[in-house]
């Protein structure tokens, strides 16, 4: 996973190059205070859109232009979005954080579904500074490597070391 959503780009950059006064305190500089818990969410699209959405930070469930049309949703199996955590930035590779815990999603109590009715074949996940569906800001997003389909009785579970970002 390397791409970040158009949000997290403009606060890296605000932070980084035009911090202003040092001041967090929105209105009184452009410093980025990261979230207290970043959470991973799981979306279902055979087509291009939930990346797009994704990009766009833009959310909501009642459209296809809206991040959470696409994802998961708790009444389709006992989802909820899981708190991740990550080693030092570079401890494995310079320009990449890795997790450093498995985490592992509710046993699916049905199959998995999203508000759009896209499917329970996950297809992409999302760092998000929020553990409410549908809404929060996208950091990092990305599809997965091999699609999982999420039926009742699956678990959905991500070994530690599994989940990378790269900035390189």
């Amino acid at each position: 996973m390397s791409s970040a959503s158009d949000y997290l780009e403009d606060k890296l950059l605000d932070h980084t190059l035009n911090f202003g006064n040092g001041s967090l305190t929105v209105g009184t500089g452009r410093g980025f205070a990261a979230p207290a818990t970043v959470y991973v969410a799981l979306f279902a699209d055979s087509g291009s859109g939930v990346a797009a959405t994704l990009e766009s930070n833009t959310s909501g469930t009642d459209a296809s232009n809206k991040f959470g049309y696409y994802e998961i949703t708790n009444a389709s199996g006992g989802y909820e979005r899981q708190s991740i955590t990550f080693a030092n930035a570079g401890a494995s590779t310079t320009g990449t954080i890795s997790s450093n815990a498995t985490v592992s999603f509710p046993v699916a109590t049905g199959d998995y579904d999203t508000a759009g009715s896209t499917g329970n074949v996950v297809t992409h996940l999302a760092l998000m500074d929020s553990n409410t569906i549908g809404s929060g800001n996208v950091l990092f997003f990305g599809a997965l490597t091999t699609n999982k389909t999420v039926s009742s009785g699956d678990q959905f579970t991500i070994s530690s070391g599994n989940l990378s970002i790269s900035l390189a």
